[in-house]
Parts: structure tokens; C-alpha cells; sequence
């Protein structure tokens, strides 16, 4: 699966690190912030940039010698740094371990975290039957009494006629998935909401974007899903439905409460 900044040139992505360490120029900094905030996945790569420069300058502060601290500083600098240029063996292979550990933990952070599933190694758990009775309707019709980490899971069925018929929990990749699943008129669409942070995109997939949300779709094993994020969690719709179904489906608010 393709990284959502290979689209980026070379000067894009240093104004997204520049931005994200706090060194680009004022005059460049609105028109930078406004190019970010116009796409979602701009804003997700910009924010993981953001925690990946919070994980170094942790790393470099907290447990790291003086001379890799200096050697982070320079790089971000753009320039080299005499005292970080190891004069022994031993300090030079302490220097390089350390670097690569602020690696792995930067390119973990940008890739969504360690070991994070695919969205569509997620959206298989939609092939598993429920296994607990559907939640029930609150109050004003539009929500259902379950939630994952705050992002609530629709009711369908006023607006749609898709009826909550079941539930299961699972594990994918480290995450918990939660599943509800709907049907009407013999068909059932199965809805998933991923815990944790928002798994990686899947860039090369065809996109739209509705309301500023951005939308991808892919087949999961012959069927069509959509993913999306709702609150920094990866939400993905399953079933044997049109595309258009799909986006309307996952595109539903309902009065507001459900926040995107």
C-alpha cells in the first residue's frame, strides 16, 4: 500500500516538516497552513509529522547523549555539526544506534504506528457473523448505544431502512474492531469502526470527497467497502451494495451528533 505523502514533491514535503518543527518562514506560513488545510490527508500527514518531531525531541532530551541532541538540532537545521562528528569506534556506533532508533519510532508514527493492519485486512472481519443482539436506538432515532472511543455507530433504519441486526468485537492487527451489521431486503452491510489511531490510508484506491470528508473505495474479496475517518478513527462500510449506496451510507449525520 502506497505512503499518502508519495504524492508530495520534494518542496511539499519540506514545507510540511517545516511547519511541523516550527522553522518555516512566516511569510510562508499562511499559505502553507491553507494548502495543508485543504485536504485530509495533508492534515493527517501533518499531524503525524508534529508527533514524530515530539517523539524525537523526547528522545534526543530525555535519554539521549549531548552529542546526538546537537546532531538532531543541526539536521533540522539543514547543517552539519562539529561536536555530533564522533572522533572513536565506540562513540560513533552509540551515535548510529541511537539515530536509528529515532527512526523507527519517526517512521512508525508516519506510517499510523507499529504494526497497524491494512484497511483491508480490517474490513474482512464483515465476512464473520454477529455474534451479540444489535444495540438499541436512543432517543431521537439516529444513534445506536454503541460507540468506539467516542465515535458513535449510526441507526439506519428512518432514514434508510437499513436495520441493526447484530455485533461482534474482534482483534485485527493489535486493534479492536467492532462490527454492527444491518439489513434490508435480504441484503446485509456491515459497518466497522477500527480503535485506535486512524490506520493508513489506502492512497491508491479511487477517492471523493463529500461535506470535506474524504472517502476511499476498495473491494475487500468481491465485495465494494468505504473507509473514512471519523474523530482520528478508521470507520470502513462492507457490502453488496452500489458505490453511491456505500457514500450515502457512511455520509449520514443524522441532527449533528455525529461529529466527523
Amino acid at each position: 500500500m502506497s505512503d499518502p505523502a508519495s504524492g508530495l514533491s520534494d518542496r511539499e514535503r519540506a514545507d510540511l516538516v517545516a511547519l511541523a518543527d516550527g522553522t518555516l518562514p512566516d511569510e510562508r506560513r499562511a499559505a502553507v497552513e491553507a494548502w495543508v488545510a485543504a485536504s485530509p490527508e495533508r492534515q493527517e500527514l501533518l499531524a503525524r509529522q508534529r508527533r514524530a518531531v515530539a517523539a524525537t525531541q523526547a528522545l534526543a532530551e530525555d535519554r539521549a547523549p549531548e552529542s546526538l541532541r546537537e546532531a538532531i538540532d543541526a539536521h533540522r537545521r539543514g547543517r552539519p555539526s562539529e561536536r555530533s562528528r564522533p572522533r572513536w569506534p565506540a562513540p560513533r556506533l552509540a551515535l548510529v544506534g541511537a539515530v536509528a532508533l529515532i527512526v523507527a519510532v519517526v517512521a512508525a508514527l508516519l506510517s499510523g504506528g507499529p504494526g497497524a493492519p491494512t484497511v483491508a485486512e480490517a474490513a474482512q472481519v464483515a465476512e464473520r457473523a454477529p455474534s451479540d443482539p444489535a444495540p438499541r436506538t436512543l432517543e431521537g432515532g439516529t444513534r445506536l448505544d454503541l460507540d468506539v472511543e467516542g465515535v458513535v455507530f449510526p441507526d439506519l433504519l428512518e432514514s434508510y431502512g437499513w436495520r441493526a441486526v447484530g455485533v461482534r468485537r474482534d482483534e485485527v492487527g493489535g486493534r479492536d474492531a467492532t462490527t454492527v451489521f444491518y439489513e434490508k431486503g435480504g441484503k446485509r452491510i456491515a459497518y466497522v469502526i477500527v480503535a485506535g489511531e486512524g490506520l493508513p490510508r489506502p492512497s491508491e484506491a479511487p477517492s471523493t470527497t463529500r461535506d470535506g470528508v474524504l472517502f476511499h473505495t476498495l473491494e475487500v474479496d468481491g465485495q465494494l467497502a468505504v473507509t473514512w475517518q471519523r474523530l482520528g478513527r478508521t470507520c470502513i462500510l462492507v457490502g453488496p451494495v452500489s458505490e453511491d449506496v456505500l457514500l450515502r451510507l457512511a455520509s449520514w449525520r443524522g441532527d449533528g451528533t455525529l461529529r466527523y
